[in-house]
């Protein structure tokens, strides 16, 4: 059964810049990026952006299959980058807001190619 997720984290105040960076990053390296999706088993991630009350977060969509690596343990130097930008922007004092999950609907036909 595939795992479908929303999380919301707050960026470091004054990391904006660097943000648009890390996000530069990996879509000027979408196709290594692509790769390293196949090992962590997600079939579906895309990165959202808000801004409220001068306060920049980042949202995290994905739809991911069973058995996944984790990125922590890939071996993809553009994990290792990824990581690096999550640590210089992410305020982990705030941590993860892991939104609920009300319905998810991916036709069968899809859920039976995650598995």
């Amino acid at each position: 059964m595939a795992k479908t997720e929303l999380s919301r984290y707050r960026v470091l105040a004054g990391k904006e810049a660097l943000v648009k960076e890390w996000m530069a990053f990996l879509q000027d390296h979408l196709s290594e990026v692509l790769l390293t999706l196949e090992q962590e088993k997600m079939y579906v991630e895309a990165i959202f952006q808000e801004e409220l009350a001068g306060v920049t977060y980042l949202y995290w969509f994905s739809v991911q299959g069973e058995g996944a690596v984790d990125v922590g343990d890939s071996d993809f130097a553009v994990d290792k980058q990824h990581l690096r930008y999550w640590e210089a922007c992410i305020d982990s004092q705030y941590g993860e807001v892991l939104l609920q999950t009300n319905l998810t609907m991916i036709p069968d036909y899809l859920t039976n190619m995650m598995k």
